[in-house]
Parts: structure tokens; sequence; C-alpha cells
């Protein structure tokens, strides 16, 4: 386990940790020490490293903050959670935004695909909630901005769930708003003009479960994925459902999908209602519902932000730009909109 021995010097706070496993140490540490590094540079302390040992010096808050986040990332990794640098940046952000947080609580709630033999940790509190809330409730709503997980984990558990024979298909539905009305007049085939609109579910599922065995599954309607519009008339009974890019359903798309929901059936809809492709004058889905049902037993909303996205760091602050744009053009200054940049 990491010993620690805190002291003060020169005004600094200094910290020593001990790690009782080599191999375990390495892996938290990061090749060349890369994690330690990254730690230096995002927090501003100076981390000396002898063998297995550690000294944290710098101001109080950066040396408590790097001391507790290689403690539970340690603890993580004796108890076989693989680390990887990207999962040290994330510890950093969820533990500065809150000091209170068990990082062991959240990676714990992990996700276990068999035919992968892969491991699927939550990267913060909000992603650990959202399967927290698939897992008890029967209708989720994801609803956040891009890079935040919401539909690779519904697929995920979607995935985990048929393999534990939990439910006998999977349905992915997505709206193809882009094509709207003209979809007759794109070259190929009903599936060749609908897959390009489809494209982000197959990738989910090729990165869970193995090429040749998605393909069987589609072959044999074990995993069906269709355009929202297929969904009107039928009624889903022992299936995992989910739709994505909710917000550019209509309202009456909403509804439809909604009420196919049958027994035995779980139901999970992502979307963004920052980006919005209808028609302009035409309302959301998404929106709507939000308001409908809010408070129904068995329907949850989990709302993710801009600090949970999971992608390069720039998207984050992206996002951040595109909705300081947005405040402007509605007349807001960062000052009223709650911003000081």
């Amino acid at each position: 386990m990491a010993k620690k021995d805190k002291t003060e010097k020169k005004g600094a706070q200094l910290l020593k940790l001990r790690f009782d496993d080599n191999n375990l140490a390495r892996n938290l540490f990061g090749a060349e020490d890369k994690n330690l590094r990254s730690l230096e540079e995002k927090l501003g302390v100076n981390i000396a490293v002898r063998g297995n040992d550690l000294s944290i010096q710098g101001e109080e808050e950066g040396v408590r903050l790097v001391g507790k986040v290689l403690s539970e990332l340690y603890a993580l990794l004796k108890k076989g959670y693989p680390i990887f640098g990207s999962d040290v940046e994330q510890a950093v952000r969820m533990i500065a935004s809150n000091q209170h947080l068990n990082l062991q609580e959240i990676f714990m709630e992990s996700i276990f695909i068999p035919a992968r033999k892969k491991v699927i940790v939550p990267k913060g509190l909000h992603q650990k909630e959202y399967l927290e809330a698939i897992r008890q409730n029967d209708v989720v709503f994801g609803i956040g901005p891009a890079g935040t997980g919401k539909t690779y984990l519904a697929v995920a558990m979607a995935v985990t769930a048929l393999m534990k024979k939990q439910v006998s298909r999977i349905v992915l539905a997505r709206p193809a708003v882009e094509a709207g009305e003209k979809l007759g007049f794109l070259p190929g085939n009903l599936e060749e003009k609908v897959n390009p609109y489809l494209r982000p579910l197959y990738d989910a599922l090729h990165d869970l479960l193995d090429y040749e065995k998605v393909g069987h599954y589609i072959q044999t309607g074990v995993i069906e994925i269709a355009p929202i519009a297929f969904m009107r008339g039928r009624t889903l009974n022992d299936s995992f459902v989910i739709l994505d890019e909710a917000q550019n359903c209509t309202s009456e798309q909403m509804k439809m999908f909604l009420t196919r929901l049958g027994f035995d059936a779980k139901v999970v809809i992502t979307g963004d209602v920052t980006q919005i492709d209808l028609p302009q004058g035409k309302l959301s889905g998404l929106v709507e519902v939000e308001r409908i049902l809010q408070g129904i037993p068995g329907i949850v909303f989990q709302y993710f932000t801009d600090e949970d996205v999971v992608r390069h760091r720039l998207v984050s602050d992206i996002l951040r730009a595109y909705e300081r744009n947005n405040k402007l053009k509605k007349g807001e200054s960062p000052k009223e909109s709650g911003e000081n940049r």
C-alpha cells in the first residue's frame, strides 16, 4: 500500500509516499514517469522519484491533491484495474471539483465485455451515475455535449445485457435528419442510403464485439440498427433499445418511440440539446420530453457537462468557447452568464 509521511519544509508542503509493489508503482508512474510529469505540470508541484518512493513538494492544495490521486489510483491498481494516462488526468479533474470523491467507487462501477475481455470504467461521477441509472431503471435519458460517453456506455450496457441473456436483442435507432424527405433521392439501396447516419452505432458495436459476431447478430436480427422511422407500429419486448441523437427527433417521433416500450425492455435515449439540426421552428422532442416526463418513477434524466468530456482535452475548451459565443449572440455578457474569463 502507499505509505504517507507529511512534513513542512521552508513554507512549502512536503509529502512522502512509498508504494510497496514495484510493477504497480511503474504502472502508476507511467513510462519514463510520464504520469508524474503530467501531475507536476497541471498542479504546480515538484515530484522527486527514488525507486518506489516519491517526495511531493509545493503549495498545500496541490500536494494534497497529488497525494490523494496517486494513493487512490494505486489502490485501484492493487484491485486489478489498469490505469492509463488519461485516467490520471480525469482523476485530477474529478477530485479537484469534489475533494470528497472516492475514485474507487467510480472506477469499480465497471462494465465487463466478455467477448473482448475488456473492462470499461466510468471516467467521472456523472458516467457512474449514468450506469447506475441504466441498471436500475427502464427508461434513462443521457443528455449532454459530445464526447461524454453517452452513446458508447449505453451500447456497452446493451451488449453486456445481451451476453448475460437479460435481453434477447438490441435495437439501435437514430434519426436521419440530414436526409429528411429527400432520402429517396440518395444513391444506392435503402441500407446504403441510411448507413452514413447510423455509422457511429456500428463503430461502437465493433469496438465491443468481434466484427464477424456483429455481422452475424445483424443478419439474424439479434441486433437491429435502423432509422427511428422504422420503429413505428412496433412493440419492443425483451429488448435493450437505444435512441441516439434524440435531439433531432420531432415531438411526434419521440412520443412514437417511447410508446414502443414493451415487457422486459430497457430504453436509453441520448442527445445533445445544443446541437439540434431540425428545421427552424420545429420543436425538438428531446427538449419537450424533459418537461413532460420529469418526476415519473422509473424514468431518469442524467445530465453531462463539458467537464465530463473524455475525448481530447481541447474538446472541452472548444465546447466552452461555443457556449460563450452563443451567450454573446443572445446579448449576455460573460459576467451576466456567470463566467469570469
